[in-house]
């Protein structure tokens, strides 16, 4: 039996790049191009793996590469990405009941949840909007889409970031 070994060499992608087909293929956005992004796109590299960790526009932080291959996007992200309309099947609308609760960090519950896009799956990175579109909080699924809108008393979506509990006003 022979092995051939061969040394592969690492394709260099440009950060603005690779971001760009991040978002492409997580959130199914097929209307972004890197030449349509924005230019003042910077990555933070970890010290320890030499990978990517983190993408900024300018000074605000736009997402964190997750180490299973997803991205955790801010409400910074989710207002920017909300421009294109297939990002709203990664979206919930809270109920107006739930919106001050989520808006501050809290949990969503199934209950609460008004509609529900097709993309959203376990563990998957959801934008809450309110009735207007307007961008509430970013979190974690906790529920396939299709369960949400069947559960009362689960919780739908993990709340990382609420505006009212960010650091940073965004725009």
């Amino acid at each position: 039996m022979v092995f051939l070994t061969c040394k592969l060499e690492p394709v260099l992608l440009d950060p603005k790049e690779k971001m760009v087909y991040h978002l492409n293929t997580i959130f199914g956005i097929k209307d972004l191009t890197p030449d349509g992004f924005f230019d003042n796109v910077t990555s933070e590299y970890s010290r320890r793996t030499g990978r990517i960790k983190n993408f900024f526009i300018g000074s605000n932080l736009f997402a964190t590469l997750r180490k299973d291959g997803g991205m955790a996007i801010t409400i910074f992200a989710a207002k920017y990405l909300l421009r294109y309309a297939s990002f709203k099947q990664n979206c919930v609308i809270a109920s107006d009941e739930a919106i001050p609760f989520v808006s501050k960090g809290k949990s969503l519950f199934c209950k609460h949840v008004k509609w529900c896009g097709s993309n959203i799956i376990i563990g998957s990175d959801v934008a809450i909007i309110n009735n207007e579109s307007d961008v509430i909080a970013v979190g974690k699924s906790m529920c396939h889409s299709n369960l949400i809108m069947k559960h009362q008393s689960s919780v739908a979506v993990k709340i990382r970031e609420g505006i009212k509990s960010s650091k940073e006003e965004y725009n």
